[in-house]
C-alpha cells in the first residue's frame, strides 16, 4: 500500500528512547479453566478471576474501552461455556503510567512496546501466540481515539510503537489488524506496574539462563540456571534487551515467550489451580492495571474464552516471532520479511495449525531438556530463512514453516547472555 507519509493532526513528539479463586460448584469448575488464558496472555488470567468478585468484576468492567473501529461487536458467549469458534486477542504493554512516575524514566509519550496477538482456532485445538517486534517499521491506519474523539490520518513507515499515541488501545488494535489482515476481538493493556503486581500474585515464575547476566539498564542480576522471578526482577528479565542474545529487541522477545510459556505451565499446575490466594490476587492486581476492551470486559466473555483454551495441548500452542528484516534504511529498525509473514498469516487466516522448524529459537534462548542441568547456547542458525513448508511422512502433521523463530509452550528454553 502506497500511502503519503502525513503527520498526526496534533504534533509528534517524535521517537521516544528509554532512560530508564466448595470445588465441586460451577463457578470453582470454570476458574479451574481460567487460569490457563493467563499462560498466553500475562494479562487475561486476572480479569477472568474477576468473575467470582463482583467488586472488582465491576472495577474492571469500568475502566473498559471500545475497540470496534465501527464493527459489530463479537456476539455475548454462552454461560460458563466454551466459545464455538474461534477467537484473537490482543496484549499490549505499554512503557509509561501516570502512577509510576519517573521510577522507569522520563517519558513524555506513551508507547506500546510489547505487542502480542493471540489467535486460537475454530476446533480449540491450536493457538499461535505471535509477537511484533516494537521497531517494526510499516504502515498505520487512519486511527480515532475512542476516548477523546481525537482523530489521527494514516502514515506510511513509521514504528509499531508509535501506534498507542495516535488513539491507545483501540489503535494499536487498528493498526495490527491493517498488517496481518486478522479482525482483532478483544485487546487488553498493562504497564510496568500492573506486569510487577501480576508476577507478585502468581508467586514467581521459574525462567532459566545459560550464564549470569547482569543488566544495569532493565536492573537484571539473575546467576546461571533456574530463578524462580516476581515484582521488579521479573519485570527486568521481561525489559532486559542489551544482556540478552545479540542486544537486540528481538532477543528481548524470546525472554518474553521463555516467561510466558513457563507462566503456562505454572498456571496448569495442580498448585496454582487450586490456590485461590493466588487467583484472588491475580483479579486484584488486574484490576487495578489492566485496561480491556469492552469486549473483554464482560465476566462471561472472560469465562468463555478462559474455557475455549484450557484444554489446548502445550505442543499445539505456538509462540512465534513476527518475520522481520532489518530496515535497509536505519540498522536499529526492522521491517516485515514479507514472504515469510504471508506464509504464516494465510495458515493463521485459514485456520489452519502449523508448527516451526529445527533451530527455530532466537539468538537470545536455548531450548532444554532439563533447565536444572547444565546448558550450553545454542549456535546460531546460518540457514537461510525458507518459507516453503519442510517434507513430512504424517500427513495428518501440522506443516513446518522453515524460518520463523519461536518455540512451542511445551518447550524448556534458556536465557543466552549478550557476550558483544
Amino acid at each position: 500500500m502506497n500511502e503519503t507519509d502525513r503527520r498526526p493532526r496534533r504534533p509528534s513528539s517524535g521517537p521516544v528512547r528509554h532512560g530508564r479463586l466448595r470445588s465441586s460448584s460451577p463457578v470453582a469448575t470454570a476458574l479451574k479453566g481460567l487460569a490457563v488464558v493467563a499462560a498466553v496472555a500475562l494479562v487475561s488470567v486476572g480479569t477472568i478471576t474477576a468473575y467470582a468478585v463482583s467488586s472488582v468484576a465491576t472495577q474492571f468492567t469500568s475502566n473498559a474501552v471500545d475497540i470496534s473501529n465501527g464493527e459489530a461487536a463479537p456476539a455475548p458467549p454462552p454461560l460458563l461455556s466454551a466459545f464455538e469458534g474461534g477467537f484473537n486477542m490482543l496484549v499490549i504493554g505499554t512503557d509509561n503510567d501516570p502512577n509510576q512516575g519517573d521510577s522507569f524514566g522520563e517519558r513524555d509519550a506513551t508507547l506500546n512496546d510489547v505487542n502480542i496477538l493471540l489467535h486460537v482456532s475454530a476446533d480449540h485445538k491450536n493457538a499461535v501466540v505471535v509477537s511484533f517486534p516494537r521497531d517494526l517499521v510499516i504502515s498505520h491506519p487512519d486511527c480515532q481515539d475512542p476516548e477523546t474523539g481525537e482523530t489521527f490520518d494514516a502514515m506510511s513507515a513509521q514504528p509499531l510503537n508509535d501506534a498507542y499515541a495516535r488513539g491507545g488501545i483501540a489503535c494499536v488494535a487498528n493498526t495490527v489488524s491493517n498488517l496481518t489482515g486478522l479482525s482483532i476481538q478483544y485487546a487488553a493493556a498493562t504497564s510496568f506496574d500492573g506486569v510487577i503486581e501480576m508476577t507478585n500474585a502468581v508467586g514467581g515464575v521459574p525462567v532459566c539462563l545459560t550464564a549470569p547476566i547482569f543488566d544495569s539498564d532493565s536492573g537484571l542480576d539473575l546467576p546461571a540456571g533456574t530463578s524462580v522471578i516476581e515484582g521488579q526482577m521479573a519485570l527486568a528479565f521481561l525489559r532486559n534487551r542489551h544482556g540478552v542474545g545479540d542486544g537486540s529487541d528481538l532477543s528481548r522477545i524470546g525472554s518474553q515467550q521463555q516467561y510466558l510459556s513457563s507462566l503456562m505451565r505454572t498456571m496448569k499446575s495442580a498448585d496454582t489451580l487450586s490456590d485461590l490466594g493466588k487467583l484472588y490476587g491475580l483479579a486484584q492486581a488486574a484490576a487495578s492495571n489492566i485496561k480491556p476492551s469492552q469486549s473483554l470486559a464482560s465476566p462471561d466473555a472472560m469465562v468463555s474464552l478462559a474455557l475455549t483454551l484450557k484444554d489446548v495441548d502445550l505442543n499445539n500452542i505456538v509462540f512465534v516471532q513476527y518475520p522481520s528484516e532489518e530496515d535497509p534504511d536505519d540498522v536499529n529498525k526492522v521491517v516485515p520479511a514479507q514472504y515469510l509473514a504471508d506464509a504464516m498469516f494465510a495458515k493463521i487466516v485459514a485456520d489452519q495449525p502449523f508448527t516451526l522448524g529445527a533451530d527455530s529459537t532466537t539468538t537470545g534462548s536455548t531450548v532444554v531438556e532439563d533447565p536444572a542441568a547444565p546448558v550450553e547456547p545454542a549456535p546460531d542458525a546460518t540457514a537461510a530463512p525458507d518459507a516453503t513448508a519442510a517434507p513430512t511422512t504424517d500427513p495428518t502433521a501440522p506443516e513446518v514453516i522453515e524460518g520463523l523463530k519461536g518455540q512451542t509452550a511445551a518447550q524448556q528454553t534458556c536465557a543466552n547472555p549478550n557476550d558483544n
